[in-house]
C-alpha cells in the first residue's frame, strides 16, 4: 500500500532504515532478535519462563482504533521513538501505538503474560480477547492469558498503547513533546522485558522482607489457592550461618502466610559491604528465589548532637551524582545489561556511594544490581502535572490527576520494597505537580517506614520528612540541620563540558561552563572542598552532583551522553569525594 493509503488509513509505518543520532559503545552489539535476555525479576525469581523481546509486528495509527494493517516491526523493549527501536518515530497527538506477535504455549497449569515497563496506558489483547488494560509509565503489571488461549496451535498478542506525554497529567519525569533545555525526548509504549510465565494454579503472588539489623526476620507470602482451592504447604528457607527452614505460620486459604526467624550475627548491607542473603519460598509445585539483607536507615544526633543521616545506626554521609537514565540510542532503555551496569560501576569507581534517580524509575535488574555492588539509592517519584514556586500554596490537582499519582506511588514503593539499596524516597522534585505533602508525607512514611523520606527536594519546603534540602546551582550550599530532620543538598554542581563528537547537538550547556578537562577538574574539587566546609558546619548530611552524563543539550555530566568520554580526571575525582566520605 503507497504511503498516501497509509496516511488515509490513519496508520503511519517506517519507511527508511532510521540512523544513530549519537552512538554508545554497545549501540553495535544489541541483538535485534533477543535484546535484553537477562531475567527481568531478580527478587522473585522462577527457573521457567519465556522472553518475548525482539521483533514484533508494529504500526502507528493517528486514532485508538487497530490499524488494518502492521505495516512495519519494532524491536521491544526500546521505545518508538529510539533509535534502537528500529522505528526512531514521534507519535502524533491523538495517536496510539499497535504491537502484535504471536507464540507457542509454554507447558503449565497457567500462563502469565509480565510487562516491565510501558508508558502510559497499555491495553492488551490475545487471540481477540482484552485481557487486561493498565495505567502506569513506571511499574510492572502482570495478565493472566490462560482463559484467552487456543487449545493448540499459535498463540496471538495484541498490544495498544496511549502516552499523552506532557499533554496529560500523569507521573512522566523529563519527558515533554518539544525537548529543550533540561526537558527530552519522550518515550512511548513498551520500554521494559516482555515474558511469558507458566505457573502451577497455586502460587506465590508477592512476598515482602522485613530484615532488622537485630537478625529479626519477617516474610510475608502471599499466595493463589487457584480455582478450585489446592491445599498447598507453603515454607520458607533461608541462608543464615547454615541452611535453614522455617515453620509458616498464617492461614494460606485467606491468600496469606508469614514466616518469622532470627539469623544470629547477621552480616550488616553497607557500601563497603553489600551482604545479601538467600531466600526462597515454595508453595506446592511453585518455587520463587530471592534475597534480602540488614540494612536499616534512620535520622539522629551525632557526637555532637547535630542532626544526621544513619546507615546501620552510624552517622554517613551520602553523595552521589543525580542520574537521568536516559540513553542516546535507546531513551529510557539501556542498550543492554552491561551499559546500565556500566554507568553504576563508574559511579562507584569515582568514590560515590549513594546515587539519585531522578524523577523515573528503571526496571528491577537495575536495583538488583545496586543492591549487589553496594550503591544506595534515593529513587523519586517522577513528576507530572503542574508548578508552584517556593512561596506558592500546594497545587489543587483535580481528582482523576491525584488517583493516578497516588497510584503509580504507590506501586513504585511496593515494587521495589524488599530493595536494600533504595534508602530514600523522593516525594516530590522543586514544586513539580506538589500537592497535599503533609497528608503523602505521612503516607508514605505508614506505607514503608523501614525507610528516609525526602518530602520535598528543592524550593518548597513543608517542614515535613526526614530531610530540609536545598537545590544551589553551582553551589553548594546547605540548610541548618533540624532537631528531627537532616540537612542535606539535594542538587548542586552541573558544572559543563562541551565535548564535539560526543553531544547531542552541537549547542550545550551547563550551570558553569569550562573549556578544558583540567579547568572542570580544578572547579570540582574547588566546590567540593566547600562542600566538605558544610558538613561541619551548619552540618550537611548528603549532596547530589548533578549529574552522571550530559543529556540531549545539557553537557552538565560526569560523562558523555554517549558514555565514551570521562570529563575529569578520574582519581582526583575520587580523591575529593572520599575525603567527604570521612566527615
Amino acid at each position: 500500500m503507497p504511503l498516501a493509503s497509509l496516511l488515509l488509513a490513519g496508520v503511519l509505518s517506517t519507511q527508511m532504515k532510521p540512523q544513530p543520532q549519537l552512538s554508545t559503545p554497545w549501540t553495535d552489539s544489541v541483538n535485534p532478535d533477543a535484546p535484553h535476555p537477562e531475567y527481568p525479576r531478580p527478587q522473585f525469581r522462577r527457573r521457567k519462563w519465556v522472553n518475548l523481546n525482539g521483533k514484533w509486528d508494529f504500526a502507528i495509527s493517528r486514532s485508538m482504533e487497530r490499524p488494518a494493517r502492521f505495516g512495519s516491526t519494532i524491536v521491544v523493549p526500546f521505545p518508538v521513538e529510539s533509535y534502537l527501536s528500529g522505528v526512531q518515530r514521534r507519535v502524533p497527538e491523538g495517536g496510539s501505538v499497535w504491537y502484535r506477535r504471536t507464540f507457542n504455549r509454554p507447558k503449565g497449569e497457567r500462563l502469565l503474560l509480565n510487562f516491565e515497563a510501558s508508558d502510559w496506558d497499555t491495553t492488551v489483547w490475545v487471540n481477540d480477547k482484552e485481557v487486561g488494560n493498565h495505567k502506569g509509565g513506571y511499574d510492572p503489571f502482570t495478565f493472566e492469558v490462560t482463559d484467552a488461549l487456543k487449545s493448540r496451535g499459535q498463540q496471538e498478542i495484541v498490544v495498544r498503547v496511549i502516552d499523552p506525554t506532557d499533554s496529560g497529567t500523569q507521573p512522566r519525569g523529563k519527558q515533554v513533546r518539544k525537548p529543550n533545555g533540561i526537558w527530552y525526548t519522550p518515550t512511548t509504549g513498551i520500554w521494559g522485558t516482555v515474558w511469558l510465565e507458566p505457573v502451577p494454579a497455586s502460587r506465590v503472588l508477592r512476598l515482602r522482607v522485613r530484615a532488622r539489623n537485630s537478625g529479626d526476620v519477617d516474610v510475608l507470602v502471599d499466595v493463589d489457592e487457584g480455582q478450585p482451592p489446592h491445599s498447598s504447604p507453603l515454607s520458607v528457607q533461608a541462608e543464615g550461618d547454615a541452611p535453614m527452614s522455617v515453620h509458616v505460620d498464617g492461614d494460606t486459604s485467606v491468600g496469606l502466610g508469614r514466616a518469622q526467624f532470627k539469623i544470629a550475627k547477621p552480616e550488616l548491607w553497607a557500601p563497603e559491604h553489600p551482604r545479601l542473603y538467600k531466600l526462597k519460598i515454595t508453595y506446592g509445585e511453585d518455587v520463587v528465589e530471592s534475597y534480602f539483607a540488614f540494612r536499616e536507615v534512620s535520622v539522629g544526633p551525632d557526637r555532637e548532637g547535630k542532626t544526621r543521616l544513619l546507615l546501620n545506626g552510624k552517622p554517613t554521609f551520602m553523595i552521589g551524582p543525580l542520574d537521568q537514565g536516559f540513553w542516546p540510542d535507546g531513551l529510557y532503555t539501556a542498550p543492554t545489561e552491561k551499559a546500565m551496569q556500566y554507568d553504576l560501576d563508574m559511579t562507584k569507581k569515582l568514590g560515590f556511594n549513594m546515587v539519585r534517580k531522578h524523577v523515573k524509575v528503571e526496571p528491577r535488574t537495575w536495583y538488583a544490581y545496586c543492591d549487589r555492588i553496594g550503591l544506595m539509592v534515593w529513587q523519586d517519584m517522577p513528576s507530572g502535572d503542574g508548578f508552584i514556586g517556593g512561596k506558592d500554596p500546594d497545587l489543587n490537582r483535580t481528582k482523576e490527576s491525584a488517583e493516578i499519582f497516588e497510584r503509580e506511588l504507590a506501586a513504585m514503593i511496593d515494587t521495589h520494597y524488599n530493595s536494600p539499596s533504595i534508602v530514600t524516597w523522593v516525594l516530590f522534585n522543586e514544586g513539580w505537580g506538589q500537592y497535599d505533602t503533609e497528608r503523602l508525607a505521612k503516607w508514605v512514611k505508614e506505607r514503608d517506614p523501614s525507610r528516609l523520606l525526602d518530602a520535598v527536594t528543592g524550593w518548597t519546603d513543608r517542614g515535613v520528612g526526614d530531610m530540609h534540602d536545598w537545590h544551589k546551582y553551582p553551589g553548594p550550599a546547605s540548610p541548618e540541620p533540624e532537631p528531627n530532620r537532616a540537612a542535606v543538598l539535594g542538587e548542586f554542581g552541573g558544572l559543563g563540558l562541551p565535548t564535539p563528537g560526543h553531544m547531542w547537538h552541537e549547542k550545550a550547556w551547563g550551570y558553569q561552563s569550562f573549556k578544558t578537562r583540567a579547568e572542570l577538574t580544578d572547579r570540582f574539587e574547588g566546590i567540593l572542598a566547600k562542600l566538605a566546609e558544610l558538613i561541619k558546619e551548619p552540618g550537611c548530611s548528603a549532596a547530589v552532583y548533578t549529574q552522571t552524563t550530559d543529556v540531549e543539550t545539557e553537557a552538565n555530566g560526569l560523562m558523555t551522553y554517549d558514555r565514551k568520554v570521562l570529563k575529569m580526571d578520574a582519581k582526583r575525582v575520587k580523591a575529593a569525594v572520599e575525603t567527604l566520605k570521612k566527615g
